[in-house]
């Protein structure tokens, strides 16, 4: 019985082992060989149909370049136009004549350089009274800061003063006729020799030494006022060329 099964089993063996080799004798199928000119063609991306520009729709042209904005040139500071004025019209800056500073009495009219060394004279003398007479009445009385109508001058002059006797005032009358001084008005009815020549001169063009001067008058801080004034507003005396005490003031 065992016999049997054995001669049974060695067809089936049999049929194994040649359908095993005709599977090794088999050839293999090989994949088709590509061209040259197909590797050279070596696929991309593709486009996506998302990409495409939809059909009967133009196509969209670059944004143009915006032109850079320009500032506008300011306005000139002066309307040429509006002030109707031409270029070769605009007005040259106002030339300051020179003041001539005298300092020769011996130069001057008499009647002046008399009235001048009475004056002088009253004043050293520490009496006040001693101007009355030369302050003159009516319309020839000699302008005095503060009087008006028919106050009394040399009480005035007192009230002015830094003590009750009027002395301070006579010292700034000395100092002031100790200067310089100049022809003011000259050619005119106002015409007078006024002292010091400070009153009659811009005090941006005082030199050094004149301002030695000025400051025999003033101290700094009064120069200081002066030019925010714009112009020297101390004491000052004027005298006609006839002889005539015309004003002793301050201020403008």
């Amino acid at each position: 019985m065992s016999r049997n099964l054995a001669n049974r089993a060695d067809p089936v063996r049999l049929v194994t082992l040649l359908l095993a080799g005709v599977a090794i004798c088999a050839p293999i199928a090989a994949p088709p060989a590509l061209a040259l000119s197909e590797f050279q063609r070596a696929p991309g991306p593709v486009a996506s149909d998302q990409n495409a520009a939809p059909a009967g729709e133009p196509e969209q042209s670059e944004p143009e370049e915006e032109a850079p904005l320009e500032i506008p040139a300011p306005d000139p500071l002066v309307d040429k136009a509006a002030a109707g004025t031409k270029d070769d019209e605009i007005a040259e800056p106002q030339v300051v004549e020179p003041v001539e500073v005298l300092t020769d009495v011996s130069k001057i009219p008499a009647p002046v350089a008399r009235m001048r060394e009475l004056i002088v004279e009253a004043a050293a003398s520490g009496e006040i009274e001693r101007l009355r007479p030369l302050l003159g009445k009516g319309p020839s009385q000699t302008q005095v800061t503060g009087v008006s109508g028919d106050e009394d001058p040399i009480a005035t002059l007192k009230s002015l003063s830094g003590d009750q006797d009027g002395v301070e005032i006579l010292a700034i009358l000395l100092d002031v006729l100790s200067t310089g001084f100049v022809l003011a008005d000259k050619g005119t009815p106002e015409e007078a020799y006024v002292w010091p020549y400070f009153a009659e001169k811009p005090l941006s063009s005082l030199t050094a030494p004149e301002k030695v001067d000025l400051f025999r008058l003033v101290t700094a801080g009064d120069f200081a006022g002066m030019e925010e004034f714009g112009s020297y507003n101390f004491y000052r005396v004027g005298i006609t060329p006839d002889g005539q005490w015309k004003f002793f003031v301050a201020g403008d």
